[in-house]
């Protein structure tokens, strides 16, 4: 776009609230934000000095394009549905995106606890959960303590006889017998107040147990739950009531100099300080618009608590109602106390790691650089990068992983059991590449830059001769393993040459990256098919064994584990011998896996 036409185009820009989206020369959407008054906001890209990683924004912005809404809440809403959609290059990822574990306790059909995570608030719903629990090994001890002190259901399914756990007392073999709903009330209300912060019963049930096993003189049980309550006392005096209400809430604290900004949240359940996450990003927009941003996608994997402390002036008009008032910034007492606290961690966390933040990211962004002019691109935002894995013909799998600008995208990863042709490694590669392509030309989504295949000309001229067919002009490069399987020679896909790289150059090392996160990605997948234990699901992947094949051999053996002792010749009264084999040689695999 001309300067001339961008000027226009600025000058029709209504004073409207509504939502941005800033455009590259290709037409990607490489940034979404929102505005009260729009004119005022897009007019600021251009007409006024711009640093750090709103400059390099605003030198790939060639269009851009907004609608306009009734208000401003409406626009933030709108923005957060388009960065779902187009994921923009510019806007904030977080770098720490997980979930973290809660213990859940199921009432019906009958009493449990877990360790749950859960990725969509969605799922949370009507559910009791405790938590998040940012040290999941504290967790995991809290739930395998209560077990251990309270009968609940520990085992999995619904057998029809009472197990071992029922015969030692650590279960009211709700399978078989009958149980008194008094008994499970008090129980399930005992489990409920520890978990909603009063410690003082399960230090008391722990005690009363510790009496109990060294009266019958079984000291060893009494030990164990010694250093039970030790570690339990170690927690709580870490952890002192900091607000005596036991109010569920989140404090966020933040420090901003020199273009980042470091944010630290610390979650208080039941009065206690249980954790936190902190990070540290570039602020491409303005301070205000980036935490609404950055809040927006951690509470959309997070519960929201009852309350949020957090500083005044991060409090916009648009937060407070989006988060329906659960915002509040307090002035005095320990709340404030709390908020200093979180305050000075996160301008710990930015003195701290400020400058490997940047150098990090400046050379993931260099390396990327790098590659782009090694292979004569013009433009290389996005990679993506293909693997294949199979065993003796049977559980073949493909694995896609996707590099934006230089940073794994992992929400963009997929995952393809592939279909015909397992025993070759080429129709493999032709298979995934017409799935992954042909569905996003179908789709419309976003298509790479560049294609990494690992392998050398096969695997390329396989890559390309779909493309082709799809009328794709995507540039392909394979990547060859030396004999010790690690990163060798990268091959350029229209020359078909080598080309030399230096091993201790930034474009080496991030090949490397690359092609040890597909290879990962693509082994796991491999991996977690192979481990699945019913017979079904192994049967159903091994080539030559169909639905009459798969109930003659559930009929005959049963279970997983009597087909592993069976012998080649015992599997083949119901299998061709080659059929037999390659289920046999699966098998060994996949014990060997397991005990490993």
């Amino acid at each position: 776009m001309s300067k001339e036409h961008l000027r226009e185009k600025l000058a029709q820009v209504p004073e409207s609230p509504g939502s941005y989206q800033m455009k590259n020369k290709d037409g990607v959407i490489i940034y979404v934000g929102k505005a009260k008054n729009l004119h005022r906001r897009v007019n600021s890209y251009f007409n006024r000095t711009q640093t750090g990683k709103t400059l390099k924004l605003v030198s790939e912005i060639e269009d851009f394009t907004f609608i306009v809404t009734a208000t401003e809440l409406e626009a933030f809403l709108l923005e957060i549905n388009l960065i779902k959609e187009y994921d923009p290059k510019y806007n904030i990822l977080l770098k720490d995106d997980k979930s973290y574990p809660y213990i859940e306790y199921v009432s019906k059909p009958y009493p449990k606890l877990k360790v749950s995570r859960y990725l969509s608030v969605k799922k949370r719903d009507h559910k009791k959960l405790f938590g998040p629990y940012p040290n999941a090994y504290a967790a995991r001890r809290i739930v395998n303590l209560l077990n251990r002190l309270y009968p609940l259901k520990k085992c999995d399914g619904n057998p029809k006889k009472v197990c071992l756990y029922y015969h030692i007392g650590e279960c009211l073999g709700y399978c078989e017998k009958k149980v008194d709903p008094v008994k499970l009330l008090e129980m399930e209300k005992s489990i409920l107040d520890f978990l909603n912060g009063n410690d003082q019963i399960l230090i008391d049930k722990i005690t009363s147990k510790m009496e109990e096993y060294s009266k019958a003189l079984n000291f060893e049980l009494a030990l164990e739950l010694k250093k039970e309550l030790d570690y339990i006392n170690i927690v709580l005096s870490r952890q002192k009531i900091t607000i005596q209400d036991y109010t569920n809430r989140d404090v966020i604290g933040y420090f901003f100099d020199q273009g980042y900004i470091s944010v630290q949240f610390l979650f208080l359940r039941n009065g206690k300080i249980v954790g936190g996450h902190s990070d540290i990003f570039p602020v491409v927009s303005t301070l205000e618009e980036d935490m609404e941003n950055y809040m927006t996608k951690f509470y959309l994997k997070h519960e929201i608590p009852k309350e949020i402390l957090m500083p005044g002036e991060l409090i916009t008009e648009v937060l407070d109602e989006y988060f329906e008032h659960k915002l509040i910034v307090p002035l005095k007492g320990q709340k404030k106390k709390i908020l200093d606290m979180a305050m000075e961690n996160a301008k710990i966390c930015h003195d701290n790691e400020f400058e490997i933040t940047k150098k990090k990211e400046e050379s993931t962004l260099e390396a990327n650089e790098e590659l782009r002019k090694l292979l004569k691109m013009e433009v290389l935002d996005r990679i993506d990068l293909f693997d294949n894995s199979n065993l003796f013909g049977s559980w073949s799998v493909s694995g896609m992983v996707v590099f934006k600008n230089g940073v794994p995208a992992k929400n963009e990863y997929r995952k393809y059991k592939i279909e015909y042709d397992k025993n070759d490694d080429y129709d493999m590669m032709r298979e995934v590449i017409y799935r992954r392509y042909q569905r996003a030309l179908v789709e419309k989504s976003e298509l790479p830059n560049l294609i990494i295949v690992d392998g050398g000309i096969g695997q390329i001229h396989a890559c390309k001769e779909i493309l082709d067919e799809l009328n794709l002009h995507v540039k392909v490069c394979g990547l060859k393993k030396n004999d010790k399987h690690r990163t060798n020679d990268l091959v350029d896909g229209d020359t078909l040459e080598l080309i030399d790289i230096p091993r201790d150059s930034k474009v080496f090392h991030y090949l490397t990256r690359m092609q040890d996160e597909v290879h990962r990605f693509t082994i796991n997948y491999h991996r977690s098919i192979r481990s699945k234990g019913s017979i079904s699901s192994v049967l159903d992947n091994i080539n030559g064994i169909g639905e009459k094949r798969k109930k003659e051999l559930i009929k005959k053996f049963g279970s997983v584990t009597k087909m592993e002792n069976a012998s080649v010749e015992e599997l083949s009264s119901i299998l061709p011998f080659d059929v037999a084999s390659s289920l046999k040689r699966y098998l060994e695999e996949r014990k060997i896996d397991k005990q490993g």
